[in-house]
């Protein structure tokens, strides 16, 4: 069976099951469907511990009664009746929400550029081997360090949403992940990673796994870092791991209407220096969680959030949009068919009206990564971090490792005198060079 008979099955289904939650006694309806094939192969040191292809597809419905929101969704499509019912019943056990407003109306979508690939689309099993080899290939270059993981998966799939207010819209994209854990010895021992995210075919992957090596073999040797107040630059792994945890949370309408952000009431305020500009951008050519329309239908847009320094405003979907009599700005994520939708960003881009080269001018700490973020306290902003791949550096001197150290500080005291590097680079959906701040090193 072809896949776009599949695609318009699945469709028809869905189409289907809007008319049974109706039949049941919702007001309103909402189908997303995905239709998606997977392939991966895994790696343990140098070999192949597991290559596999696989196929997805599912249909998630929501179902409103006096504004209450009831979900189900299933990958067996002789349960659409089962579904519904189970939808509207969650929908009436919860009661009347008189927040909700309505499920989006149909809207012109503008679709980004760069975000399918045909190559992608077509790959076999056997093509995503030999990538994977090169990932191998790119490692064994770099003398004195050997893989420990890593992998290739590309994937291909196709995203729809329809509703009872008339949307019907559908897009498909594509996307190819690749990373490796290297480790080195020497008189100690260190680890190094490096991953690559695209939404189109990157063939040879041999720069992932030579800069994974090369990251652990340079790591070698860390000595005791000092402890004290620093310049620390964060690197764009480190950087987009801190915001994740901390930036992001305040900058949802969700946390701020619950209380839940220190940025409540702080719209048009200077919250971090003038060198800072922060934007979500569901349009970005080539972005990891670039679309057409978000996870309700919305069209996806560009968002200011931080422009040189001062807040303007939020991120959200079309709830916490209904609460405070605004628009959607098209941030309602999912992560798949079985799931609600949600505020979440989508390309979230870091940058500033000034160049800096910061490596040529900081004495202080690189760190290339964090371990521990997601223990933030995303509503005080505190957080304390261990980092990995730490280099004291210094203008004109070669960097120095250091042995693992911590990093203690708060966010939203960071940003009034953050600097913004040049080096850009995509980390999942959040794009952003090195920031370099001044905090709390505890040398180990």
């Amino acid at each position: 069976m072809k896949i776009s008979d599949t695609l318009d099955s699945l469709q028809e289904r869905a189409f289907r099951l809007l008319d049974l939650a109706v039949r049941e006694g919702a007001e309103e309806a909402e189908v997303y469907g995905t239709l998606g094939r997977s392939v991966d192969i895994d790696l343990r040191k140098d070999v192949v511990e597991l290559a596999s292809e696989s196929f997805h597809r599912g249909l998630g419905l929501r179902a409103t009664v006096a504004g209450a929101v009831g979900f189900s969704s299933t990958s067996d499509l002789s349960l659409l009746e089962a579904v519904a019912r189970s939808a509207v019943l969650s929908a009436r056990a919860r009661g009347p929400d008189e927040s909700w407003r309505s499920l989006p109306y149909p809207q012109k979508v503008v679709h980004p550029e760069g975000i399918f690939d045909s190559r992608l689309e077509a790959i076999e099993p056997e093509d995503v081997l030999d990538m994977a080899a090169t990932l191998l290939y790119g490692c064994s270059e770099v003398k004195g360090a050997e893989p420990v993981s890593g992998g290739v998966a590309c994937i291909c799939g196709t995203s729809f949403i329809v509703n009872t207010r008339g949307i019907a819209l559908q897009e498909k994209g594509t996307l190819m992940h690749a990373s490796m854990e290297t480790i080195a010895r020497g008189s100690d021992v260190a680890t190094g990673s490096e991953f690559q995210n695209s939404r189109s075919l990157q063939p040879s992957l041999e720069d992932v796994g030579r800069a994974a090596a090369e990251m652990a073999r340079a790591s070698l040797g860390g000595v005791k870092a000092e402890s004290g107040l620093y310049d620390v630059l964060l690197r764009p792994l480190a950087a987009a791991e801190l915001m994740e945890y901390t930036i992001l949370p305040a900058l949802s309408a969700d946390n701020v209407q619950k209380g839940r952000s220190q940025l409540l009431g702080r719209v048009g305020d200077s919250i971090s220096s003038e060198r800072l500009t922060i934007t979500d951008d569901g349009l970005f050519p080539a972005g990891i969680d670039s679309t057409a329309f978000d996870g309700e239908g919305v069209p996806s847009q560009r968002t200011g959030l931080i422009e040189k320094g001062a807040l303007k405003g939020f991120i959200y979907d079309s709830y916490t949009a209904g609460k405070e009599g605004v628009k959607s700005t098209g941030n309602a994520v999912r992560s798949g068919y079985s799931d609600v939708p949600r505020v979440g960003n989508r390309n979230l881009i870091v940058s500033s009206p000034e160049v800096i080269d910061l490596l040529a001018e900081t004495r202080g700490y690189l760190v290339g990564g964090l371990i521990g973020a997601h223990t933030a306290n995303p509503i005080s902003g505190d957080f304390s971090v261990e980092a990995r791949n730490c280099f004291w550096l210094e203008p004109g001197a070669a960097y120095r490792p250091m042995r693992s150290l911590m990093l203690t500080g708060n966010i939203f005291e960071l940003l009034l005198d953050i600097e913004v590097g040049t080096d850009v680079r995509a980390i999942g959906s959040v794009v952003t060079p090195t920031l370099k701040v001044r905090m709390k090193v505890v040398g180990s």
